[in-house]
């Protein structure tokens, strides 16, 4: 059985019902066969694991442990959904501080236990602060971890794909940019619908002003309306896409959708958030958002609001100061 890689890929938060997924999808996807699955909660951990073996992949080494030493010793590959759940009346941001800690945590396990990882992909929320945290003390490099920014993108897809009776496929170039949350920022200018700029579509019948305004809030919203619809947060979602992630920076198709990633470019600053990137095994690259200056304007909105929620992390002694940073993580 050929596999991508024989790098070990590590599942934090493997007894959770995305971390399950991630460890069943990056197996159905043969990235490799060394997979390890990590969990404080054993009971629930060694469940997955039981039934994952149960699947029968051919020539498949799935290990799981609870001890974090054992479970990032040798990891080449690390993702990890393992903060708390976002549940029903909750905003990403309500759980700021004990997922802030959690990463912290996260991030001094990596550099203490897995000094060789090549990539991390971070997708508990909010997931630009806890990236940029676990950036922060991992000691990696900006292009060796991202976040779960796609799934915004792919829900702009999805709204519009419904709207307009079209296959998805027929939607190319949809994004969102800046935060994984209230403040996104909805770009229409990058989208074309079969073929057609969107922005052209947009104000006429075919696409009221209204509506588009109402569509924006539906993917801004498109989490909770997931957690309305069937108790409980996204997991199929994120699970597929942070596992294409991880697939291609280990050298499998490149990712294409929006991640988020380290920004410091002088516009903006030392902040992770959604750009237009394209993962591969060389990590992220960023390219440059284009957009008309009302989205520009909208961008600029959600990366002020990033910087409250960074600074408030700060305030709470969880990150140390700005200016401090590069004596935790010489690359920042």
């Amino acid at each position: 059985m050929e596999y991508l890689s024989n790098d070990k890929l590590v599942i934090v938060g493997a007894a959770g019902m995305i971390g399950s997924n991630m460890a069943q999808t990056a197996l159905m996807m043969k990235l490799t066969p060394n997979i390890c699955l990590y969990d404080t909660y054993a009971p629930g951990l060694e469940g997955v694991a039981e039934e994952l073996r149960q699947c029968a992949f051919e020539g498949a080494n799935i290990t799981a442990t609870s001890d974090v030493a054992e479970a990032f010793k040798d990891a080449k590959y690390i993702v990890t959904s393992g903060g708390a759940a976002r549940k029903a009346g909750m905003t990403r941001e309500d759980l700021l501080k004990g997922n802030a800690q959690i990463a912290e945590q996260l991030g001094k396990d990596i550099k203490q236990y897995a000094p060789d990882v090549k990539h991390v992909v971070v997708i508990f929320n909010p997931a630009d602060i806890t990236g940029l945290i676990t950036l922060l003390y991992s000691g990696l490099k900006p292009n060796q971890v991202s976040t779960l920014a796609a799934l915004d993108s792919t829900r702009l897809r999805n709204e519009l794909a419904k709207y307009f009776k079209v296959p998805a496929d027929e939607i190319q170039m949809p994004r969102t940019y800046g935060g994984h949350g209230e403040q996104m920022a909805v770009f229409a200018s990058t989208c074309t619908v079969a073929g057609q700029p969107l922005s052209q579509i947009i104000g006429t019948k075919a696409l009221p002003e209204q509506e588009w305004t109402a569509m924006k809030q539906r993917v801004i919203q498109g989490g909770k309306n997931i957690i309305d619809l069937r108790g409980r947060s996204s997991f199929q979602s994120p699970a597929y896409l942070s596992i294409e992630m991880i697939a291609a920076a280990m050298g499998g198709k490149p990712f294409t959708w929006p991640v988020g990633t380290y920004v410091n470019n002088g516009e903006y600053n030392h902040i992770m958030m959604a750009m237009e990137t394209t993962v591969d095994a060389n990590g992220v690259t960023v390219k440059p958002v284009q957009g008309t200056p009302l989205e520009h304007k909208e961008l600029d909105q959600s990366y002020h609001h990033l910087c409250t929620l960074r600074d408030e992390v700060i305030s709470l002694g969880i990150m140390p100061p700005i200016h401090d940073w590069s004596k935790i993580n010489p690359n920042l």
